[in-house]
């Protein structure tokens, strides 16, 4: 087992966004094409594909008779601000404030709430990770699942976690895991290298067949692109294991 990951280091060069001027026309939802409304949109592309406004709309489901639900999310992110709107715990006065159904409002607190607790868990283990043991206690909420977990854990050239997200749900088998989702969350969030886990239920940590196949593809994968994959944890209960991973 390595006793800390090294990461490579690359140079990025990043272009200037174009400013846009002009006033913002907002289409509605009958309006759009069927593969760009927010709903269809997630279904395609997942939640990283939508905007803020159409994140919102996705949460508020429908509009009122008098405004679009696109409408509606876009003007209470644009009156209220994105940090307000993160930081209202009384779903009364967001209602008044913005002018929408009280059951919305309530949505929308609902929903930031549940933001701050899952936040507040995760920020629990290390957002640095150089090791193993680091990544065990980073995901100790896989310890006890029911069903294994593929999870994909992003790094910066620090070790920061820029990012991590559920790749798989279910017995872990090459034919189910595609390099593809391994590695378009790497790309969109500029991560400098990968982290595979997963939890065996049973709390045997020992790696199987399939768990071998799985990284040594994935590990390929990684040296082509030059993003490598550094390490394959697998949890079970109390312990884990770190698959010999040659990068």
């Amino acid at each position: 087992m390595k006793a800390a990951y090294k990461l490579p280091h690359y140079d990025t060069v990043l272009d200037e966004a174009f400013p846009v001027s002009g006033k913002e026309y907002i289409l509605k939802i009958k309006d759009m094409p069927s593969e760009q409304k927010p709903r269809e949109k997630m279904t395609t592309y997942g939640p990283g594909a939508l905007s803020i406004p159409e994140l919102i709309a996705v949460l508020l489901n429908t509009g009122t008779k008098k405004e679009d639900v696109m409408s509606m999310s876009s003007r209470i992110l644009k009156e209220y601000g994105e940090q307000t709107l993160a930081n209202q715990t009384n779903p009364q006065l967001l209602s008044e404030h913005v002018g929408i159904p009280l059951a919305k409002a309530m949505q929308i607190v609902a929903c930031s709430e549940l933001g701050k607790r899952f936040y507040s868990k995760r920020t629990t283990g290390p957002q640095t990770i150089r090791t193993a043991k680091d990544v065990f206690e980073y995901l100790s909420d896989m310890r006890n699942l029911p069903k294994e977990h593929l999870r994909g854990i992003y790094l910066n050239t620090h070790h920061r976690v820029v990012h991590d997200e559920t790749i798989s749900i279910g017995t872990i088998n090459s034919n189910l895991v595609h390099a593809r989702e391994v590695f378009k969350p790497a790309i969109e969030y500029g991560a400098a290298a990968v982290i595979l886990a997963h939890n065996h239920p049973s709390g045997i940590t020992t790696p199987s067949e399939a768990d071998m196949e799985i990284t040594r593809q994935i590990v390929a994968v990684g040296k082509i692109i030059g993003i490598p994959v550094i390490d394959h944890v697998i949890i079970g209960g109390n312990k884990f294991t770190s698959v010999n991973v040659d990068y």
